[in-house]
């Protein structure tokens, strides 16, 4: 398992050009990271890694070794899954990873009912706003909340949600309910800095990028959130987030009949790990919980 780790460790240094960023993401230290690669590199003969100060980046026989040992890992990877599936019960470690807010709000749940059921299985829930790299980081199951291009990896669709913007009813009551996109011009907006990108953001039509500057920007969906319940202004944000808040009465949605196309909730998985049976609880507990949360 000790060469397991090595090779891990040698793809997310390739990954991501950094010996430092591979230690953040595998927690090891910059050091323990900068021998592991040293003595891989020393036992095969070979430099894969040329490193100055300012850049890491693959030798020939680098790229030629990472191709190899990526494939070879994912087969192992799969094979220990079958090994592991084949002991019927759910048991032993299940890392999956999913949006902070999806996460706490949705798959929390998902965890628990299967830890109550499955005294033998140890689940490690990570929360992260990120694309995680499934391999180099141990990642068993990925929620993602996209539409996803065709790739080698396994995807169970378990619901949808949609983008929709919110506002607190004593907002609307000082400033107007916005009839159109274009009312959005004179309204107070809170922007949450993911939204800044192309396409995305304030528009008043497909593609076009916002004509004002919001009054309010942060880098969290729950102060964003927590700000339009004040009273600050028009957030935009995804269903879920703010589901509750609307049963609630505490915000209000606006502009229903603009709000665009759904964007699929999925499961993500290696492929030759589907009928792994930690996985296959998984997915069986999320469909049935999702299936029926307010999304």
């Amino acid at each position: 398992m000790d060469q397991l780790k090595t090779l891990r460790t040698f793809i997310s240094v390739a990954d991501h050009a950094s010996f430092a960023e591979a230690g953040r993401r595998l927690n090891m230290s910059p050091t323990a990271v900068t021998r592991t690669i040293a003595a891989l590199e020393a036992s095969l003969g070979v430099q894969l890694l040329m490193r100055t100060t300012r850049s890491v980046r693959l030798t020939d026989e680098g790229a030629a070794f990472l191709e190899r040992t990526r494939a070879g890992v994912s087969e192992i990877d799969q094979a220990l899954a079958i090994a592991q599936g084949s002991r019927g019960e759910p048991s032993g470690l299940l890392t999956v990873t999913a949006p902070v807010v999806f996460g706490r709000l949705h798959i929390l749940p998902v965890v628990t009912e299967l830890l109550q059921s499955h005294p033998d299985l140890r689940v490690r829930l990570l929360l992260l706003d990120r694309v995680v790299h499934m391999v180099e980081e141990g990642v068993d199951v990925a929620v993602r909340i996209a539409d996803l291009p065709d790739s080698a990896l396994h995807m169970v669709r378990i619901g949808e949600v949609r983008r929709l913007l919110s506002a607190s009813p004593a907002y609307l009551e000082r400033h107007g309910v916005p009839s159109t996109l274009a009312d959005l011009e004179r309204h107070q907006m809170i922007a949450i800095e993911d939204e800044l990108g192309p396409q995305r953001g304030w528009a008043t039509s497909p593609g076009q990028r916002p004509s004002h500057i919001p009054r309010l920007t942060v880098n969290s969906v729950d102060a964003a959130i927590a700000a339009a319940i004040a009273g600050a202004g028009i957030v935009r944000t995804l269903s879920y987030q703010v589901a509750e808040a609307i049963v609630a009465g505490r915000l209000q949605q606006v502009l229903a009949g603009e709000s665009p196309q759904t964007l699929p909730v999925s499961l993500l998985f290696q492929a030759g790990r589907r009928d792994q049976t930690n996985i296959r609880a998984f997915v069986e507990v999320a469909r049935r919980q999702i299936g029926r949360a307010r999304l």
